[in-house]
C-alpha cells in the first residue's frame, strides 16, 4: 500500500512531499481505487476530472495504491496507519482531509476510519467528507450468486473440479458478499461455505458528511439489470438517508 501521483509512489516524508508536490496546501484528497483497479483508472479521455476539482477547490489530491484481494480489515488498518503518518509528515498542518472511494474503496474508507479512531489517530478528528460511488454497503449480489454456485458445483464429483477454480476467489472479493469492514465479521469461518450475514453493527462516523453516488445499467429502476449488473447497493433507498446526516 502506498500513495502515488501520476503513477509515481511518493515517500511519505516530509521534505519529499514538498519537493514532490507543488502548492501543496492544507487540505488533502484521498482518492481510493476499487476491485482490482489502480489509481491509474480515474481518468477518462485524458482528463481525471476528480484532481481538476480538488485544484478549483483548493485540495491536494493523492492517490491510494493498494492490493484489493486482501481483506478490507486488513487494508483497513493499514491505510489508518498510513493516513496517521501522512498527517505527521505533511510539509503544512492538514486542516481538512476528505476520501473518495469507489466501490469496495468506499468501504476500505470506513474500515481505516474504524480502526483509526480506535487507535487513537489523530486523521479521524481531521476527517470532514466521505463519497462513496457505487460502494455495496450491504454487499453485492454478484458474490452472493457466487458463493451459491461454488457449492453447487462441489454437489457432484464431475463439476469438482470447477468448484476448486471459483475457490480461487480472493479475501477482497469474498468480503464484498455482505460488505465486512473488520476482522470481527470474517474471522472464525470458511469464506467459501455459505452463512448468514454476521457482520458487526459499524455505523457511519459522526461529524464527517457522507455521500452516496449510485447507478444503474438496468432500463428500469427494480428490473433485472438494476439487481444483478455490477456492484449493487441493495438498500440504497433505505440507506441513503444515514448517509446526509452529517
Amino acid at each position: 500500500m502506498r500513495l502515488r501521483r501520476g503513477g509515481i509512489a511518493l515517500e511519505v516524508e516530509r521534505s519529499h512531499l514538498a519537493a514532490t508536490i507543488p502548492d501543496v496546501s492544507d487540505k488533502v484528497l484521498l482518492f481510493v481505487h476499487g476491485l482490482c483497479m489502480n489509481d491509474l483508472q480515474w481518468s477518462r479521455g485524458g482528463r481525471h476530472r476528480g484532481t481538476n476539482l480538488a485544484h478549483e477547490l483548493g485540495w491536494t489530491p493523492v492517490h491510494l495504491h493498494y492490493n484489493t484481494g486482501l481483506h478490507v480489515s486488513t487494508n483497513g488498518r493499514a491505510l489508518a496507519g498510513l493516513l496517521e503518518k501522512v498527517v505527521s509528515e505533511w510539509p503544512v498542518p492538514v486542516r481538512e482531509l476528505a476520501i473518495i472511494g469507489h466501490g469496495c474503496g468506499g468501504l476500505l474508507a470506513r474500515s481505516a476510519h474504524f480502526y483509526g479512531t480506535s487507535a487513537g489517530h489523530r486523521w479521524p478528528k481531521g476527517l470532514r467528507y466521505l463519497v462513496f460511488l457505487g460502494t455495496p454497503h450491504h454487499g453485492s449480489a454478484l458474490e452472493r450468486a457466487g458463493n451459491y454456485a461454488t457449492l453447487l458445483l462441489r454437489s457432484t464429483p464431475y463439476s469438482l473440479p470447477f468448484a476448486r477454480i471459483a475457490r480461487i476467489r480472493s479475501a477482497g472479493i469474498t468480503d464484498l458478499r455482505y460488505g465486512n469492514l473488520v476482522d470481527e465479521d470474517w474471522e472464525g469461518i470458511d469464506r467459501f461455505q455459505h452463512s448468514a450475514d454476521r457482520r458487526l453493527p459499524l455505523p457511519l462516523p459522526g461529524g464527517v458528511r457522507c455521500f452516496a453516488i449510485a447507478a444503474s445499467k438496468g432500463g428500469l429502476a427494480g428490473g433485472f439489470g438494476a439487481r444483478w449488473a455490477g456492484t449493487r447497493n441493495q438498500r440504497a433507498r433505505s440507506y441513503s438517508p444515514h448517509l446526509t446526516n452529517g
